[in-house]
């Protein structure tokens, strides 16, 4: 398959930006994984029960030697594993036949009955699944999100005295500064990241119905909670549900989908504002050789980075609610639609690294144009009204909000005039009406950051 030729987007148009994503969320990853937590359960089963059975001692020394076995898994191997699947048509049995035949040819076939010893296929899916999970978000995905947060702090920090006309409801509103609305979107990202770094990956592991009934059964004398949460923690780096039924519980999972959601809300957030601003001409965009706006209107330079940002946020979010609703939800002990769902787990994080880089294209490319913002705050003179008005207040001065009402409600123009005319029509102290003088739209900007 060539990228012309692939169904979704994510594997054809954009597949330059997530193919990072291949060695976690592939089909070839998910054996992949499994076979790495079928070996590190091996080794781990064999350490706790080399005292019943001595012949398991001898694993420790050839440990090394059974991790190369997912070390070094090849393509081929992927492939000689869905071969055996055709046969079983069960997937996470294809691996433990697989590993049967490597301990054939490693000559451990005496112990290759404790491959998937006392395990249902669910006990290596919701490991794996929530190892590449991890593993993803600390090697890919957050290192994605803290760029697009760097970028921000670097132009709040750059604009931070940059004064900028403020809308509310569409309409002028009170002065701000370009760095500060910056910086509130930095500080809501960070916040964010923050709260999703913390949430643990969880795990299920407990065998059929999660009571290790068969592990119990085989070996009464064992401390079985024990050596899953142990084999967890420290073999595979996760956090094991103490009780679970046939599948993990998915309420850690679903919170992980609903963090990155929060932080996808406040990129569409983002990209919308910019695209409003680039549309006042605040910014001006960076233009690169040969590209082209319109197939029809050449002067056209459109903010496409936001807008693509914008869609497939929108996608990843629409998936990642399903997720976070559907997969804490099954019959009973279980039932399969959660195999198939979270077999999608890759794609909204493959939607969200196309934002992200969208996102940091965007911001790349563009250029404050201070002119524009100077020119909207010059014509906005009705803005320092607020300013007046608390300040008439601040001194005892009756009604003001009145007296400003009526100067900035009529259809007349509010000008730098207007308001000096006013001021001088107040009976107020030299000093009162020295600050009032003093107020304009360009330094009524209260605390940059």
């Amino acid at each position: 398959m060539n990228t012309l030729n692939a169904v979704s987007p994510v594997d054809g148009r954009y597949r330059s930006k997530t193919e990072c994503l291949a060695p976690y969320f592939s089909e070839g990853a998910l054996i992949k994984y499994r076979v790495r937590v079928e070996v590190e359960y091996f080794i781990a089963l064999a350490e706790r029960l080399k005292a019943q059975r001595p012949q398991l001692a001898a694993v420790a020394a050839r440990a090394d030697e059974l991790r190369d076995i997912y070390r070094h898994f090849t393509d081929d191997d992927a492939l000689s594993i869905k071969e055996i699947e055709k046969t079983t048509n069960h997937d996470v049995k294809a691996v433990e036949y697989f590993l049967k035949g490597r301990f054939d040819q490693l000559g451990l076939s005496e112990l290759k009955e404790f491959i998937h010893f006392g395990l249902t296929s669910q006990d290596i899916n919701n490991t794996s699944v929530p190892l590449s999970m991890k593993e993803c978000s600390a090697e890919v995905l957050l290192p994605a999100y803290r760029r697009v947060l760097a970028l921000l702090d670097e132009k709040a920090a750059e604009w931070r005295d940059i004064p900028m006309l403020a809308h509310t409801h569409g309409q002028p509103a009170s002065p701000t500064t370009l760095g500060k609305e910056w910086g509130v979107f930095a500080y809501r990202l960070r916040r964010q990241l923050d709260e999703l770094e913390r949430l643990p990956f969880t795990a299920k592991f407990g065998g059929a119905t999660g009571n290790f009934n068969a592990h119990l059964a085989a070996f009464p004398e064992v401390d079985w909670r024990a050596f899953g949460n142990d084999f967890v923690a420290n073999h595979l780096g996760l956090e094991r549900q103490q009780l679970t039924t046939q599948i993990e519980n998915y309420d850690m999972m679903a919170a992980w989908f609903d963090a990155c959601k929060r932080l996808n809300v406040i990129l569409i957030d983002l990209c919308r504002d910019v695209w409003t601003y680039v549309s006042m001409e605040y910014f001006k965009q960076r233009i690169k050789a040969g590209e082209v706006g319109s197939s029809a209107m050449p002067h056209k330079v459109n903010p496409i980075d936001f807008e693509n940002a914008e869609g497939n946020l929108g996608l990843a979010n629409a998936i990642l609610e399903h997720l976070s609703h559907k997969l804490p939800v099954s019959r009973l002990q279980r039932d399969l639609t959660d195999s198939t769902v979270s077999r999608n787990i890759g794609v909204p994080i493959a939607h969200t690294l196309i934002s992200l880089a969208s996102i940091e294209k965007g911001l790349g490319k563009l250029l404050l144009n201070e002119q524009a913002l100077y020119r909207d705050l010059e014509n906005n003179w009705a803005v320092v009204a607020e300013a007046i008005q608390t300040i008439l207040r601040s001194v005892g001065y009756p009604n003001p909000y009145e007296a400003l009402k009526q100067l900035t409600r009529t259809n007349e123009k509010v000008t730098a005039q207007t308001i000096s005319d006013f001021v001088d029509t107040l009976e107020v102290s030299d000093e009162v009406r020295q600050r009032l003088k003093a107020l304009t739209p360009h330094n009524y900007i209260g605390y940059t950051l």
